[in-house]
């Protein structure tokens, strides 16, 4: 089953949205250090744009990601490898294929503050999201 028929379930739809914003909660409460607290303080200033926004951004972004993650999830079934393997494995690449869609999504974002949240952020987005990406892998692999 590919990505976007998965997303086409709604019951699944909203398992998985629940399970990314609890992989994004969690990303953010372990960074550490003062690029930690920006990150931080950036996440509750993104929150309090509007109640629900991550979960509404996540809800949107499905997706693109989707459409992004598929050519990947399809190579690692080609390679006979499971999902979450092979996003331990490359996690730079899948990285990288988030980040593009994040990137177009700030770029069009009509919130001021969320782009120069964004903007601050960026540079150290990679490593975060890369963190991200085995937890991202197991959430694909138990819904494909």
């Amino acid at each position: 089953m590919n990505l976007n028929d998965v997303l086409n379930d709604e019951v699944k739809r909203a398992s998985i949205i629940e399970e990314v914003c609890r992989l994004v909660d969690g990303e953010v409460d372990k960074q550490r250090g003062i690029g930690g607290l920006a990150v931080k303080a950036a996440y509750k200033l993104v929150q309090g744009v509007k109640p629900g926004f991550v979960r509404n951004v996540v809800r949107s972004l499905l997706p693109e990601f989707a459409a992004a993650l598929e050519p990947i999830r399809e190579q690692a079934a080609t390679q006979g490898k499971t999902v979450s393997g092979y996003f331990d494995a490359h996690t730079q690449e899948i990285a990288d294929a988030l980040l593009s869609v994040t990137d177009a999504r700030a770029q069009s974002s009509e919130h001021g503050s969320v782009k120069g949240a964004y903007g601050k952020l960026r540079s150290s987005a990679r490593k975060n999201v890369e963190g991200a990406v085995p937890g991202l892998g197991r959430i694909i692999e138990k819904y494909t």
